[in-house]
């Protein structure tokens, strides 16, 4: 692979012979990156981290093509072709294709949440969270759809936004056949028929089908309104009420009576309205 940049060039030579070590680290000399002082026990592990600064993706996927820094993220992803997912949470019994997406899905019931943003102090279960995050302050919108060309921060939002383009919606429920544009829709779909709710607040008590209602109703205890109305001020814990919130202040009236036609800005004033249809 050419290396265009000096950087790189000075991380293809380092590759050869790692930086003169600095010190010892139980009882053997540490080896330091020559990009960024990051430090390594072995040699071996340190030639694998400058992928991150070469770009070099050695391992290649054979059903789709896709490529990768290491064999184990490659095995991981494998896995999602072939549908095997040896590792389970002993918590909920959720099963994963890496022991990593495990660590990250088992602090959703610890509440770990070991990576900081700098800039807001925000906290995230996974490094890739964070990373993604971080470009909510940057502005930096890296992945563009080539449909409409709206950008994203992420990925995965990237392609979770493709399936309104294609209609696409690849996970189907095996009890009532019902479609999902995410898995992790499915998931929690899936909890509305086996009444598994594995997810329970420490304050209370009660359990939730998914994380994010048992973080929605945290916010009845810690009182945290992250979602504020731009108009005026007013702030809401559900980004939904948010919403609602927002059609005081447009005037919109999406619910229509289909009695007499009267519109209403929430679906539940409407069926307020309808009984009055039903007892006349």
């Amino acid at each position: 692979m050419p290396l265009e940049s000096s950087l790189c060039g000075e991380v293809a030579a380092s590759s050869a012979a790692p930086r003169v070590p600095r010190g010892k680290r139980g009882g053997q000399q540490a080896l330091h990156c020559a990009v960024c002082e990051k430090e390594f026990r072995f040699k071996s592990v340190l030639q694998v981290h400058f992928r991150v600064h070469t770009g070099e993706k050695p391992f290649e996927c054979t059903f789709c093509g896709k490529k990768f820094s290491h064999s184990g993220n490659l095995k991981s992803h494998v896995r999602t072709h072939t549908g095997e997912k040896p590792f389970e949470s002993t918590v909920c019994q959720e099963k994963f294709t890496g022991s990593g997406i495990l660590r990250q899905h088992l602090r959703t019931h610890t509440g770990e949440k070991p990576f900081e943003c700098t800039v807001c102090k925000k906290s995230f279960t996974a490094s890739w969270s964070l990373r993604d995050h971080l470009r909510t302050h940057t502005g930096d919108k890296p992945f563009e759809c080539a449909v409409c060309t709206k950008k994203f921060t992420a990925g995965g939002v990237l392609r979770k936004h493709l399936r309104t383009h294609t209609g696409e919606k690849p996970f189907e429920c095996a009890v009532c056949k019902k479609r999902f544009t995410e898995g992790g829709d499915l998931r929690k779909h899936l909890r509305t028929h086996t009444g598994e709710k594995p997810f329970e607040c420490t304050e209370c008590q009660r359990s939730f089908t998914s994380s994010g209602n048992l973080r929605t109703h945290l916010r009845t205890h810690t009182g945290e309104k992250p979602f504020e109305c731009t108009v005026c001020k007013k702030s809401f814990n559900r980004s939904g009420a948010l919403r609602t919130h927002l059609l005081t202040h447009t005037g919109h009236k999406p619910f229509k009576c289909t009695v007499c036609k009267k519109n209403f800005a929430l679906s539940g004033n409407l069926k307020k309205h309808l009984r009055t249809h039903v007892i006349g």
